[in-house]
């Protein structure tokens, strides 16, 4: 059978989610844990390759145990006994044999935070990227309209892609006030290209900070030029919030 976990993790100390040669990474440390339980080593096949110090908390990736000796609703359980405290599966289910947790996805949901104030909280900073001054968010709001849509998002995509096409299609996207933190970019899709999220979030807050106007999102995302965009902002204030099928 094959078994769909929802994965939770702090990626501060992990370079990523995918396994690497050189570094640690969280797909490696679930894939130790599973193996620990079933005797052998086990390739995990996840819904999204989240970047060094970015942070999940719906994550989904799937692996095939026909041999799996723990009762399904206990595996979680299981898993996080053998797990760092920074990595945690909240889920595990069932799924068809067929099922690609990439490629079955109908949206993925992410939040970037930004704590916006004028001096940094050291409690917040593994979590939020700190922008000192003012944020005007209803001149950010008005910018997010223009994402909306089906568009080609080739501005929004860093080097290093593999896409085949930089098509996507956003569904939702919300910038408001955050108690916690100041700020919140919450973004809806059907896929994100490398580091779109963080771009688009860098393109927002040039807006918030007046360095180019809402309207001047739309004509980014016409030119389909990297160099036009925002910057890309940093990891921490990234969050895989939900994976949906």
């Amino acid at each position: 059978m094959q078994i769909l976990l929802t994965i939770s993790y702090d990626g501060t100390n992990y370079a990523g989610w995918q396994r690497q040669d050189n570094a640690v990474a969280v797909q490696e440390k679930v894939e130790d844990a599973i193996g620990s339980i079933i005797g052998r080593a086990v390739s995990l096949r996840a819904a999204s390759r989240t970047d060094a110090g970015v942070h999940a908390l719906g994550q989904r990736a799937s692996f095939f145990a026909h041999d799996l000796c723990v009762p399904l609703n206990k595996l979680p359980q299981v898993l996080n006994g053998r797990l760092p405290g920074d990595i945690s599966v909240v889920a595990a289910v069932e799924v068809p044999e067929n099922f690609n947790p990439q490629f079955d996805a109908k949206q993925k949901t992410y939040i970037y935070k930004i704590q916006n104030s004028p001096h940094p909280n050291p409690l917040l900073s593994r979590y939020a990227a700190h922008i000192p001054q003012t944020l005007n968010l209803s001149r950010m709001q008005e910018a997010a309209k223009h994402f909306i849509g089906v568009h080609d998002f080739a501005a929004f995509c860093a080097t290093g892609s593999s896409a085949k096409t930089t098509v996507r299609e956003i569904f939702a996207i919300e910038v408001k006030t955050q108690e916690e933190y100041g700020a919140e970019i919450r973004v809806s899709g059907s896929g994100f290209l490398y580091n779109m999220v963080r771009i688009i979030a860098g393109t927002l807050v040039y807006v918030g900070l007046g360095k180019i106007s809402p309207d001047d999102t739309a004509q980014i995302i016409a030119s389909k030029n990297r160099t036009k965009a925002g910057k890309t902002m940093p990891p921490q204030g990234l969050v895989l919030v939900e994976v949906m099928y």
